[in-house]
């Protein structure tokens, strides 16, 4: 390892950030009105400015219409519709209308404008930071537009048109570049990233595929504190230094507060020989798959923002310890139910470093081995579009499922309520939401010895038969968010927290199962089930009624295997429920202020939505 002269260098080694230029109010199209028509449906399901509450019901020619009546001034009407998912209503049409004069707004900028008028003074600061986030995903939007047909010639032209067949890690890391093209199921700005330009999606984003290096710090060894075993690849060590790598988008002054603020700005050195380590970005983009080990995958702090702007992509170092904290949990959990093993499979995320700030961490990465032949699905990828205009979910279920969407769906839910629902018996919640959550397919190798009922021999590269979970294996990831009821937890595993099993986010920990069941409508069943049961019907791949009945059919098998407790916390609160937690995410991630909204975590502020499953069940 060969250290430069002292200090961070003053130019970065990127281009600085070129801004995208906003539209104009007058140039809508079409990404605008699909913009808005989610912006409409969020802030609707969120109550903003009482859109929910504080309006009344207007049916007219055309259709439903809520009025909302200032105590001043004009009334603001929006058209909707009947919802279900997360909401009685959503948004009809892009546009907000103000009575009596008759105009129309139709544009994120004129409808934040008009709703920051009737906000709390203290809230108009969120409103202009959201408006920004909105200018920001537009200009993304354009881009993906502008760029589809490019970038899904080059991934047919490398991996073939069939996604299927895209197999390993590899094929995931093509298959992430088209996930990272759709939107967010609730989130309606998630395609923009804070503070990034269109140069910087191009050269680091996912959703172009792209590869590039990262800079490397030499930091004194005893201001770094690590976990695990590290690499071979990785830059030894020398004269008691540490190699820290930092994203090629972390600027100079972002190093420089962060080795101030830890008292390392006269000691840390940039590496001049760099290690010939290519990265390509993952759907999360903060972390990169090694693109000669894509197996192996290092995540590193960005300062920008995803999914709200107070939902920074940094990496806090309590978490890298609380991941590695909830994997030794999970494996316990795995070795005491028999039937995961080899199904449900883990990254090892204990290997990791720190010096004691957001900016300067890494989380080291390892997928399990036995995933090389398999189709090693994204699910967020399920549902976006192929090379050849098809769902990745069309190319899975013609090769394993005999064409037949609802019936791949189906043996993922059996095998993931199966697992939720058992790690909830034990006190135990995850925040594994799409992004977080690999599903893979193939009956080669290892894979043939997970079917249920067929001999490996057998089972060996044959098809697997519909409806079988065993076919399907379960690949998690980043679990260091999780909600655990330590009573339960406790209970279940004859005495007090696990050795070496100690969370450093307080949060965590809960004398209740409310937040656990919380948690669990909100990501399993919300983001992982009742998303892909409306997304289905979109696409027309299977009738709506069918597969939320079939989404009930699965929770309720798999909650009933419960013991009498937790069975009747998730009978009570979730399928039986009047209304369900839905996540109020624009609100607590952009809107209002952690004081104004009172959120301890803004990915876990709620409101209420409709329990789509009691209706069904009806």
């Amino acid at each position: 390892m060969t250290p430069a002269t002292p200090g961070v260098p003053v130019s970065p080694v990127v281009s600085p950030v070129k801004t995208f230029s906003p539209a104009t109010p007058t140039e809508a199209g079409a990404a605008e009105q699909e913009l808005l028509l989610r912006v409409l449906g969020a802030l609707l399901r969120e109550d903003v400015v009482g859109l929910r509450t504080g309006s009344s019901r207007e049916l007219r020619p055309d259709g439903l219409w809520l009025r909302l009546c200032p105590s001043g001034g004009e009334a603001l009407l929006l058209p909707v519709i009947e919802d279900g998912f997360q909401a009685a209503y959503t948004a009809r049409l892009p546009l907000l209308r103000c009575e009596p004069s008759g105009t129309d707004l139709t544009t994120c900028d004129e409808v934040l404008r008009a709703l920051r008028e009737r906000a709390e003074p203290a809230d108009r600061p969120g409103f202009d930071a959201f408006a920004e986030e909105c200018r920001q995903t537009l200009a993304t939007m354009r881009l993906h537009d502008e760029t589809r047909d490019e970038v899904l010639s080059r991934l047919a032209g490398a991996y073939g048109a069939d996604t299927s067949a895209w197999q390993g890690h590899r094929g995931s890391l093509a298959l992430d570049t088209l996930a990272a093209r759709l939107d967010h199921p609730v989130y309606p700005t998630a395609r923009g990233r804070c503070g990034l330009g269109e140069d910087d999606l191009r050269r680091y984003a996912p959703e172009f595929h792209p590869q590039f290096r990262a800079r490397w710090l030499a930091l004194p060894s005893r201001a770094v504190t690590t976990g695990g075993q590290l690499p071979a690849w990785w830059p030894e060590r020398d004269n008691d230094l540490f190699a820290l790598p930092v994203h090629p988008l972390t600027t100079d002054s972002a190093l420089r507060e962060a080795l101030r603020a830890t008292g390392l700005d006269d000691q840390a050195t940039v590496i001049a020989q760099q290690p010939p380590v290519d990265l390509i970005p993952t759907l999360s983009m903060r972390t990169c798959a090694l693109a000669d080990e894509p197996s192996l995958h290092v995540k590193l702090p960005l300062a920008t923002a995803t999914l709200g702007l107070r939902n920074r992509r940094t990496i806090k170092p309590g978490t890298l310890v609380d991941g590695a904290a909830c994997q030794r949990l999970l494996t316990t959990v795995i070795a005491l139910e028999p039937h995961f093993q080899g199904r449900v499979l883990l990254a090892d995320e204990t290997t990791y470093a720190h010096a004691g700030h957001e900016m300067l961490a890494v989380l080291l990465r390892t997928y399990p081995p036995g995933l090389d032949t398999a189709a090693l699905v994204p699910m967020a990828a399920l549902l976006a579009r192929t090379p050849d205009g098809l769902l990745v979910i069309d190319h899975l279920a013609d090769r394993y499922y005999d064409g037949d969407p609802l019936a791949l769906i189906d043996a993922c839910w059996r095998l993931l309520f199966d697992w939720q629902t058992t790690l909830f018996g034990y006190g135990i919640a995850l925040e594994s939401h799409q992004q977080n959550i690999q599903f893979a397919f193939g009956t080669e190798t290892s894979a043939s010895s997970c079917l249920q009922g067929v001999p490996p021999a057998e089972g060996k590269g044959k098809k697997v038969p519909p409806g079988v979970a065993g076919g399907v294996r379960l690949v998690l990831k980043d679990n260091d968010g999780p909600r655990i009821n330590t009573r339960r937890l406790n209970a279940r595993l004859g005495g007090p927290a696990l050795d070496g099993v100690e969370f450093d986010d307080a949060r965590i920990s809960t004398d209740g199962d409310a937040p656990l069941a919380d948690l669990f409508t909100t990501i399993t069943v919300h983001l992982c089930a009742a998303s892909y049961a409306f997304g289905l019907d979109r696409h027309g791949r299977a009738p709506l009624a069918a597969g939320v009945r079939l989404v009930r059919e699965r929770l309720t098998e798999a909650v009933d295997r419960l013991e009498p407790g937790p069975r009747a916390v998730l009978r009570e609160r979730l399928l039986d429920a009047e209304q369900l937690p839905v996540k109020a995410m624009v609100s607590a991630g952009s809107l209002l202020t952690k004081e104004r909204s009172g959120a301890a975590d803004i990915n876990k502020y709620y409101t209420t939505g409709p329990n789509y499953l009691r209706a069904v069940s009806r």
